[in-house]
C-alpha cells in the first residue's frame, strides 16, 4: 500500500543523492558538466559570473575601440585592432558557456541592458589619450589575468574550458599595452607625461575594482555589504568556482606590477608602495571600503554612456540579425524540399 508521503520522500531520497554525488565530484576535483545535476543556487552563481564576465568584455571594448580611428601608425592600429576583436569573441565564448546553464544570450543581454546584470565599473573610466589604450592593457588586462587564471580550473567545465583560451589572449593584451608604454615612455618627455597621466588615472580602477571589494570591513565600510560579500566567496569557494580570496588576488597583482612599473620608468601613483621584507610581498594602500567607493565615483555618467551606446548597437544591429535569421530559414526550408 502506498501513502501520499511516500513518493515526497522517494523524491527527497533522490534529491539527497544527487547532492551528495555532486559534492563527491567538487571533493574529487571533477568538473562539473552541462548534464549533471546542478543545485540551483549554484546554478545561479554561475550564471551571475559568467554573465557579468561576458558583460565586461563587450563593454569594455569601447574605451580601446574610440581610439582605432585616432592611432598614430598603421600598425598601432592593427595591433589594437586585433585586440578589440578578441575582446568581442571572449565576450562570445562566454554567452556560450552561459548558455549551457539553460539561459539564452538574448536574455543575457536583455538584462544588462535593463540594468538586471552589470558589467564591470572598471571599464566605466574614460579613455582621456592615446596612452590609455596602453594603460588598460597593461594595468585591466595585466589584472585581468591574475583574477581569471584559477578560473581555468573552476568547477564548472565549459566555464573553465573558455578561459583557457581568453587568459591566453590575454597575456598577449598585457604585453601590447607594456610595449604601447615602454614606447611613449622613451619618447618625447610630454610621450612620457602622458603615459604617467594615464598609469594615474588607471591604477585605482585596476587595483581595486578588477578584483572586487575588500574581503573586510575595515576602513569604516559598510558591515551588511561586507558579510554578504563574504558569504557569497566563501560559497563561491566551497562549491569550487572561486579559489582565492580579492585581496589574495590583489596582493599578486601589486607584486606583479611594480617591478615592471620600474622597468617602465613609470610610478605606481601609491606612496605606500615598498617591499616588505618580512611579509615577502609589497606593501600598498589597503584596498577598504571608502578607496574602493573612490574608485567607483566618477564612472557613473560615463558607464550610462557606454550601456547606452551598447543598447544603441543592439537595436541598429536588428535588422541584421533578422536578415541572418531568414536566410537560416530559408536554407533550411531549401534543405527540406530536396
Amino acid at each position: 500500500m502506498t501513502t501520499e508521503a511516500g513518493p515526497t520522500a522517494a523524491a527527497a531520497d533522490d534529491g539527497k543523492h544527487r547532492e551528495e554525488y555532486f559534492e563527491a565530484l567538487l571533493a574529487a576535483g571533477e568538473g562539473i558538466e552541462p548534464r549533471d545535476w546542478l543545485p540551483d543556487g549554484y546554478r545561479r552563481m554561475m550564471i551571475r559570473q559568467i554573465a557579468q564576465h561576458a558583460h565586461s568584455e563587450i563593454i569594455g571594448m569601447q574605451p580601446e575601440g574610440a581610439w582605432l580611428t585616432r592611432a598614430p601608425s598603421l600598425q598601432r592600429k592593427a595591433v589594437l585592432l586585433a585586440k578589440v576583436q578578441d575582446e568581442a569573441g571572449h565576450g562570445l565564448y562566454l554567452y556560450a558557456a552561459a548558455e549551457t546553464l539553460g539561459v539564452t544570450r538574448a536574455e543575457l543581454l536583455d538584462a544588462l541592458h535593463s540594468g538586471h546584470q552589470r558589467s564591470s565599473d572598471t571599464f566605466n573610466h574614460p579613455a582621456l589619450t592615446w596612452a590609455d589604450t596602453g594603460a588598460i592593457a597593461w594595468l585591466t588586462d595585466g589584472a585581468a589575468v591574475i583574477n581569471q587564471a584559477p578560473l581555468c580550473r573552476t568547477s564548472y567545465g565549459p566555464y573553465a574550458r573558455a578561459m583557457q583560451r581568453v587568459c591566453q589572449e590575454e597575456t598577449f593584451h598585457v604585453r601590447q599595452g607594456y610595449d604601447l608604454l615602454a614606447a611613449l615612455c622613451r619618447g618625447t618627455r610630454e610621450q612620457h607625461e602622458m603615459a604617467q597621466d594615464a598609469v594615474n588615472r588607471w591604477w585605482l580602477p585596476a587595483v581595486a575594482l578588477m578584483f572586487g571589494p575588500p574581503d573586510t570591513v575595515a576602513g569604516g565600510g559598510d558591515a551588511r555589504a561586507a558579510a554578504l560579500g563574504a558569504a557569497i566567496s566563501r560559497r563561491s569557494m566551497a562549491w569550487g568556482i572561486k579559489r582565492h580570496t580579492n585581496d589574495e588576488l590583489r596582493q599578486r597583482f601589486v607584486d606583479n606590477v611594480v617591478p615592471q612599473a620600474r622597468r617602465l620608468g613609470v610610478t605606481l601613483p601609491d606612496p605606500a608602495i615598498r617591499w616588505n621584507e618580512e611579509r615577502g610581498h609589497h606593501d600598498f594602500t589597503p584596498v577598504d571600503w571608502q578607496v574602493y567607493r573612490t574608485a567607483l565615483a566618477g564612472a557613473e555618467q560615463t558607464g550610462r554612456q557606454r550601456l547606452a551606446h551598447r543598447v544603441a548597437a543592439q537595436d541598429d544591429g536588428a535588422w541584421v540579425r533578422a536578415a541572418a535569421d531568414a536566410y537560416a530559414a530559408h536554407r533550411s526550408t531549401e534543405r527540406q524540399e530536396r
